[in-house]
Parts: structure tokens; sequence; C-alpha cells
């Protein structure tokens, strides 16, 4: 098991950035793909991006792409969410997700994630 905590979410204005940072525990942290997941207020859960265990294979919401960045860092069991070109649209809770399931391509559907942070919100102004 591993346990995921969210942080880095607050309030910007459209076009700003946002960092966010998910710090999971354990020692087995790169035996996991990373996903990041959102969900604003009336919709349902939505796939942002996700990360391979090793952080060479990546994959994005069109929503997204070119705007957010995941990356990891296995040294410190923790996997970021870059965000910038904030839109307001961008406004949801972020969840961060493990999946460990080797599979490719890497998993969009959360029902595919066996671990779950408990979110961080973001809120983009306009």
């Amino acid at each position: 098991q591993v346990q995921l905590v969210e942080s880095g979410g607050g309030l910007v204005q459209a076009g700003g950035s946002l960092r966010l940072s998910c710090a999971a525990s354990g020692r087995t942290f790169s035996r996991y793909a990373m996903g990041w997941f959102r969900q604003a207020p009336e919709k349902e859960r939505e796939f942002v991006a996700a990360i391979s265990r090793s952080g060479s294979s990546t994959n994005y919401a069109d929503s997204v792409k070119g705007r957010f960045t995941i990356s990891r860092d296995n040294a410190k069991n923790t996997v970021y969410l870059q965000m910038v070109s904030l839109k307001p649209e961008d406004t949801a809770v972020y969840y961060c997700a493990a999946d460990e399931i080797i599979r490719f391509p890497l998993g969009t559907g959360g029902h595919l994630y066996d671990y779950w942070g408990q979110g961080t919100q973001v809120t983009v102004s306009s």
C-alpha cells in the first residue's frame, strides 16, 4: 500500500501558474505508475496526466496538453504537476493516484488506479 498527500493548490489568476506536489509514503513508490485527475463541481472526475514508473513515459488529456507537465522524483517519493497558462475551466479539486499494474498505454480511467490522495483545490479566476 501507498499513502498519497497532495499539496500546492490555491487561487491563481487566469494565465498564471501553479505546481502541485504529491508525496507518497513507503519505499515502493517507483513500482507505481502515477496519475493526476481532477473534478469540478457537478462534473465527473476527469483524467489529467499520467507518468510511468521510471518517468520515461507520460500521457496527457487533450485539454491540458502543452500547458501541464507531469514529472516524478523517485528519490523523493514525489510526483509533480506543473501547470502554466491556467484557465478558469481548470478550476477543480486535483487528485493524485497510484496504479500498481504495468500497462500501456498509461491508464486514463480512474477505476484503474488503486490508491488516491485527499485532493487539493485549484481555483483559477477570470
